[in-house]
């Protein structure tokens, strides 16, 4: 049982060396297996870089922290135009929208946090980047998903070569 589990494993999980003597098709297939792996991992440093992204954005807007009572000028699920006045009387619509537009509707007055050295930088007042923590992640394990499952496929796809090939190879062999 664990010797079959190995083997599984092994069939599964890319090495990045050949063996001696590999096929041209068990070439292609590791190399098919080790890209679905780096695109997986992609797709995970992409998710942390989103996370690390919403967090960096935050601590911007707090070292220079400014509030203000915005209007919600339009608003979707990922992207919400607002408009705000500064205390200085001045009034800004960020071009990029609001971060954290969740549950917005266009109309409604908000109180907002910017950042006062560049008021293009928004967030509705009370959120904070751990609301990216979960899209992120949910992000991260369905790539992990996919790559399981194509893995999988290229794991059953490769067998069956295998054994058409062995097959192929028999009844030449019983032919001669």
């Amino acid at each position: 049982m664990i010797e079959r589990v190995k083997r599984l494993v092994r069939t599964i999980i890319p090495h990045l060396y050949g063996e001696p003597g590999e096929t041209r098709a068990a070439r292609i297939f590791r190399r098919m297996r080790i890209g679905v792996v780096l695109a997986a991992c992609l797709v995970t440093v992409q998710s942390m870089l989103l996370v690390l992204g919403a967090w960096r954005n935050d601590r911007q807007i707090e070292a220079h922290m400014g509030v203000a009572a915005a209007e919600v000028l339009s608003a979707g699920p990922r992207r919400s135009t607002i408009e705000f006045v500064t205390p200085d009387r001045v009034t800004y619509r960020p071009e990029l929208g609001v971060l954290y537009p969740s549950e917005l509707d266009t109309g409604m007055r908000i109180y907002v946090e910017y950042d006062k050295n560049n008021p293009d930088l928004v967030r509705v007042q009370d959120r904070n980047a751990a609301l990216a923590i979960i899209p992120a992640g949910s992000i991260a394990v369905v790539g992990w998903l996919v790559a399981a499952a194509a893995l999988t496929g290229l794991m059953f796809f490769e067998r069956r070569l295998t054994r058409q090939a062995e097959s192929n190879s028999l009844s030449s062999q019983s032919l001669s």
